[in-house]
């Protein structure tokens, strides 16, 4: 039996304490051997036995470590993936990405960005219904997150800070699953918009992407009581609409451990609807998070390629990054991208 990859966490803070640390503690072929992190109570409590440092710097160059998992705030993550690379790491970062792939390339070390939620059972059920062909030829989607959170919280992605806001936060995951659907648009137009009282940064976003016949809609926001449809699909023979979204983010929450009885399951059917008005509830398929890190093991011993590698997630920044500038100056945008990134989706 090949000796597990080494791993440090760096960040415990929401994303990681609820996603990769429960996450990485479930994958074989992964040992987490230490967490960076300030409040080394909290990850004792968690991980007993794992080493703790509040030095973030060092803890990316431990000679002890194979794959650094950067799960810090947004902007300390371009510094942290390029100090690890350059101490010959493999590196995964968390969304949004901000390395070159280039870095990588030089380091000859695997780079990855964590995608999670292309294992989301919603997306798993809408990726299904695409390829029965039920809905016939696609003409429109809509993806949306949407939730009631009416106060602002001290925290730093409702700050004004670079990285802060909710296209950073939850565009990259609505951006990726419509990428790896219908690769890259012909052009996108964004609303960024901040509507709760004291909000510092966007906290409401609608970004439409031009597919020519098919459009895109991407949709999330903070005052959505009751909720909205997680997803709407619509095509020449009928519709499918998802309504609940994916429950691991809970089950994480909650303390459940991956993997366990019953994980990912979605008992919340997806609906297709016919053009002469019949109604059929589809099951929706168990949604794995786990899958990613599986993935990444076979990726670094060289048996698979990257699940995630740095061309897609430079395009997808692009795409981040245009739709910024499209909000500012109130028109849509055709993306920068090179022939690499064209060819990542």
């Amino acid at each position: 039996m090949p000796s597990p990859f080494r791993v440090a966490l760096i960040g415990y803070g929401f994303v990681g304490q609820t996603f990769h640390g429960p996450l990485l503690g479930s994958i074989p072929g992964l040992s987490l051997e230490l967490v960076a992190s300030r409040d080394a109570a909290r990850v004792q409590t968690d991980l007993p036995g794992v080493r703790v440092t509040a030095d973030y710097r060092a803890a990316v160059q431990d000679p002890a470590i194979d794959l650094v998992v950067i799960a810090s705030p947004n902007q300390t993550h371009a510094p942290l993936a390029s100090a690890a690379l350059a101490a010959g790491k493999h590196v995964v970062v968390d969304k949004p990405f901000t390395v070159t792939p280039a870095e990588a390339e030089q380091a000859g070390r695997l780079l990855s960005v964590f995608q999670n939620r292309r294992w989301d059972s919603d997306f798993l059920g809408l990726q299904a219904v695409l390829a029965s062909g039920a809905l016939g030829e696609l003409t429109s989607l809509e993806s949306r997150i949407e939730r009631f959170r009416p106060e602002v919280r001290t925290r730093w992605r409702e700050a004004a800070l670079p990285g802060s806001g909710l296209w950073l936060d939850l565009g990259p995951h609505l951006l990726d699953q419509a990428l790896c659907l219908f690769g890259l648009p012909e052009r996108l137009q964004a609303q960024l918009v901040r509507q709760r009282a004291g909000a510092l940064t966007d906290d409401w976003f609608q970004v439409q992407l031009d597919y020519g016949t098919r459009q895109v809609t991407l949709r999330a926001g903070m005052l959505a009581a009751g909720g909205v449809p997680r997803f709407l699909a619509q095509g020449t023979a009928g519709s499918w609409i998802k309504q609940g979204a994916d429950r691991q983010e809970d089950a994480l929450k909650a303390g459940v451990r991956p993997g366990g009885p019953d994980w990912g399951q979605d008992p919340d059917s997806g609906w297709l609807i016919t053009g002469d008005g019949e109604c059929q509830a589809l099951p929706t398929p168990a949604g794995d998070h786990r899958r990613y890190y599986l993935a990444l093991v076979e990726a670094l011993a060289g048996r698979a390629a990257n699940p995630v590698p740095p061309a897609q997630a430079c395009a997808l920044m692009a795409l981040l990054e245009a739709a910024q500038r499209s909000s500012a100056e109130g028109r849509a945008l055709l993306p920068e991208l090179t022939a690499a990134e064209r060819a990542s989706y």
